[in-house]
């Protein structure tokens, strides 16, 4: 599992890009780097679809705390990133926006701040 783990942060670090920190007016950016191998590993889930560990995976991300940029009810999905030793799914989340994904934020810190995500063209 560690293997694959490491092979898929391989890809995704030649396909994604580090970018500046979110704020209430800015979301951050952040590549792979940073990123735990946890994320890395629902980062892949959400790319071939699932099968996602958790019921709650793929539900409407609301933007309740507005960190986000404000688009239509529906456009953020979120995920859950494994925190190990954790007994329930732990603050980290991965929150996509569009169908298909488009946009990807990581949040450590259950939605009190994001560090936004891009992919390389």
């Amino acid at each position: 599992m560690r293997r694959l783990a490491l092979r898929f942060a391989l890809f995704l670090a030649a396909t994604l890009v580090a970018l500046p920190a979110c704020t209430r007016d800015t979301p951050p950016a952040a590549g792979v780097h940073g990123l735990p191998p946890e994320a890395i590993a629902t980062l892949q889930l959400i790319e071939r679809g699932g099968p996602f560990p958790y019921r709650r995976d793929g539900v409407v991300f609301q933007n309740r705390e507005r960190l986000l940029p404000q688009r239509p009810r529906g456009y953020y999905r979120e995920y859950t990133v494994p925190t190990p030793g954790s007994r329930d799914r732990g603050a980290r989340r991965l929150v996509t926006g569009g169908d298909p994904p488009a946009v990807f934020y990581y949040t450590d810190d259950h939605y009190r701040s994001f560090r936004r995500i891009e992919r390389r063209p």
